[in-house]
């Protein structure tokens, strides 16, 4: 039907379908089932069942016409997710997370609901589809600066993590997160919930919400033939220990096929009777997980619940898919809604939780991290010699001391990569106290074996306003990464401010002889290098022990940024005064030594890293015997060297202009020849081979491991020697000639 303009609610212009009155609105939809100024139902009843099954209604149609309307998205995960989601909004919840990216349209519609899109400028349906899957609009898969979001959400994987973080953070606030099963399949969902379980028995204010559906993207799930004991079995052995599964199936009078079935299709009294033991069992989950047992809420349900198609079919739309098609238009009119159970389900979600997530949610307020002040650091003398891994080591325990909430994940330990000054002063966090290794239950350093947990604990922190750092092996850190660079997006996006995501790499290749190749991977620097360009990524390359502390200090002193460090955790010569370290790390790079004349002509060395100094400085001693004026400059902070335009600065929060002027690049870098040298990934020379006036150029970098008794050795094996760097040089020199 065709609703009257009079009894329409303006956010519903744009909505195709609408039903009659339904006959039991009078009795049970007259009046809000959550009160003006509460912020939840108070008891499960005939109503509050009711008004659930109407939001779940309007959030699977909402969610199927936006899909329609660009012939794309994802609607059929959400849609058998509906009724959980609702739920949980009833009882009050709307700090909700979730791990499964494709749930995007349902959270838009959501949001759209309670009217936390209107800051973005939608306010009826019409909006909302012209903004879906556009620039400046509705991201195909999640992300934290849409109001009222909390996290991103594209990988699968990820979402148990920021979960974590929020509860560690906010320890009085539930936040549910939704897993699909077609996720499922991989054990480190589940093993990171253990983990931390053992790490944090006292955190357990997250609710993993498992939206068992039976299928994946475009297939079966991996989880889809266990029947219900053997998946309460399967979270249980993962230290949860309250378990609530509300099958479908249980109260289906359709007769429908299958272990997986649809609520949508059920009678009246059936549907209302999965709808209330939905409630109640979700209200038994926020209760038993805000009292301190790890609690696990199971809905399973046949995906694409409510909407066009069911099972993998219904997971995405494809050109061709718009509200016009039949099964589309069909889904359509059986899921309408009356206007008057439009505006009912808008006011339930306002009321919901205090008011519009966009306004309410932990995210949209900016979370102040305790003073920590200026860090202390230790002037090490021009020449000496220091590990700059051990350097930053006594700040980052002196971090902890100061911010008794701040973590640092690392999964290959602290002690291996010269930097048990941590694991002294913070202790590892493990529920045996033993003084001999740093244990103690109420340690500060977060050690789980995986890389992913590491990464996405630490990045879950920062991004919800925590500090942290993750520590890592430079060869293992890709295990990690993409949740790093998941979050530095986000960041780049958000609307406040909140600590930058700080990684630190130790034991980079060329100190890794004797282990081999598996533990030599430098090329995570390119992976990393090529998000510079992004506007809110950082690559630092600290030379020396000074430089280390510079690097961790300005790091610890930002917002909004990704910040990774790259170190070795050998003694090595230092070369630069704490000043001059500053001023690497704000204007770039800083000259590590010039001879001043030579009448051979110019030679410059632009350099990232620290071993990879010694055979640079080797060369530097033969040219200049041999008449050759030689300038070793360290590339400390590459992402200054850019060009203003090289970078999309412009687009983040938090925006960072600085760059380093011509006419400094030219003091430090102009010369005959230039050659750019890494004992890891080159990419972060890029900008300086980008601007250089060299007409002779040339590069030096890692190419592959071996096995090998020392630095030397694999930096030979490399082509990385001082013999070859003065080869190189002169016969640059003589070319340009």
């Amino acid at each position: 039907m065709t609703a009257s303009a009079t009894t329409t609610p303006d956010f519903c212009n744009g909505v195709l379908h609408f039903s009659n009155l339904p006959p039991d609105f009078e009795r049970l939809g007259a009046r809000p089932a959550i009160a003006e100024g509460a912020h939840r139902i108070e008891e499960v009843d005939a109503a509050a069942v009711y008004q659930t099954r109407l939001m779940a209604d309007a959030l699977r149609y909402t969610t199927l016409q936006l899909c329609a309307s660009k012939e794309s998205g994802h609607p059929g995960g959400f849609a058998s997710s509906a009724d959980a989601y609702a739920a949980l909004v009833m009882l009050g919840h709307t700090n909700i997370l979730t791990e499964v990216g494709h749930h995007a349209p349902g959270f838009y519609s959501a949001m759209f609901l309670d009217g936390s899109l209107e800051a973005m400028g939608i306010s009826d349906m019409h909006q909302l589809q012209t903004r879906f899957r556009e620039r400046d609009g509705l991201l195909g898969h999640l992300s934290g600066a849409i109001p009222g979001l909390l996290a991103p959400a594209g990988p699968l994987g990820q979402g148990q993590h920021f979960a974590m973080a929020a509860a560690y953070l906010h320890r009085e606030t539930l936040f549910p997160v939704t897993i699909g099963d077609g996720g499922l399949g991989e054990p480190y969902i589940l093993s990171a919930f253990k983990h931390f379980h053992t790490a944090y028995p006292e955190v357990t204010n997250f609710l993993p919400v498992l939206v068992w559906n039976g299928f994946s993207q475009e297939h079966h799930s991996m989880v889809s033939l266990m029947d219900n004991e053997r998946m309460l079995a399967y979270w249980r052995a993962h230290d949860f220990g309250r378990v609530i599964l509300i099958d479908a199936k249980d109260y289906d009078d359709a007769g429908q096929e299958g272990d997986y079935v649809d609520s949508t299709l059920f009678g009246d009294p059936a549907r209302s009777a999965f709808t209330r033991a939905v409630l109640d069992g979700m209200r038994e989950a926020e209760a038993s997980a805000l009292g301190g047992t790890m609690t696990c809420f199971i809905v399973k349900q046949l995906k694409g619940a409510g909407v066009h198609a069911t099972g993998a079919k219904s997971h995405n739309l494809y050109p061709g898919d718009n509200a016009t098609k039949p099964n589309i238009a069909a889904a359509l009119e059986r899921g309408a809604l009356a206007p008057e159970a439009w505006a009912l389900v808008r006011t339930n979600m306002q009321r919901a939780g205090g008011g519009p997530a966009g306004e309410t949610a932990v995210t949209e307020s900016e979370r102040v991290p305790s003073d920590i002040g200026t860090l202390p650091t230790r002037a090490f003398a021009v020449g000496e010699k220091a590990v700059p891994a051990s350097a930053m080591a006594e700040m980052v325990a002196e971090l902890g001391r100061r911010d008794p909430l701040f973590v640092v994940t690392n999964a290959d330990g602290n002690e291996a990569s010269n930097m048990k000054a941590i694991n002294e002063a913070l202790k590892i966090r493990h529920p045996t106290e033993d003084g001999l290794y740093n244990q103690s239950p109420t340690g500060q350093v977060y050690e789980p074996l995986s890389e992913d947990a590491c990464a996405g604990f630490a990045a879950g922190l920062a991004l919800f306003g925590g500090r942290s750092l993750w520590l890592s092996y430079e060869s293992f850190a890709i295990n990690g990464w993409p949740i790093v660079q998941t979050v530095g997006q986000a960041m780049a996006e958000l609307r406040r401010k909140t600590p930058a995501l700080v990684t630190m790499f130790t034991a980079g290749a060329l100190e890794q002889g004797r282990n081999g190749w598996t533990h030599q991977r430098p090329e995570i620097e390119n992976y990393i290098g090529g998000q510079m360009r992004n506007g809110n990524v950082y690559l630092l390359y600290p030379a020396d022990a000074n430089q280390m502390q510079a690097a961790y200090g300005w790091a610890t002193e930002q917002f909004n940024k990704c910040i990774s460090i790259v170190a070795s955790k050998s003694a090595l010569p230092v070369y630069s005064t704490p000043d001059q370290a500053r001023e690497a790390i704000e204007q770039g790079a800083v000259c590590l030594a010039d001879s001043g004349q030579g009448a051979s002509g110019t030679v410059v060395f632009a350099l990232t890293g620290d071993m990879v100094a010694l055979p640079v400085f080797a060369a530097k001693e033969t040219l200049e015997a041999a008449g050759y004026r030689v300038r070793v400059v360290a590339v400390v902070n590459p992402r200054r060297l850019y060009r203003p335009g090289d970078v999309a600065w412009r687009h983040s929060a938090e925006p960072d202009d600085r760059f380093m002027s011509d006419a400094d690049f030219q003091t430090l870098f102009d010369g005959d020849a230039l050659i750019g040298v890494s004992g890891g990934g080159t990419v972060a020379l890029e900008p300086v081979l980008l601007r250089s006036r060299a007409a002779a150029r040339d590069l030096f970098g890692w190419q592959r491991g071996e096995t090998t008794a020392s630095p030397a050795e694999i930096m030979a094996f490399n082509g990385i020697t001082a013999e070859s760097l003065d080869r190189r040089a002169r016969d640059l020199i003589a070319g340009a000639a």
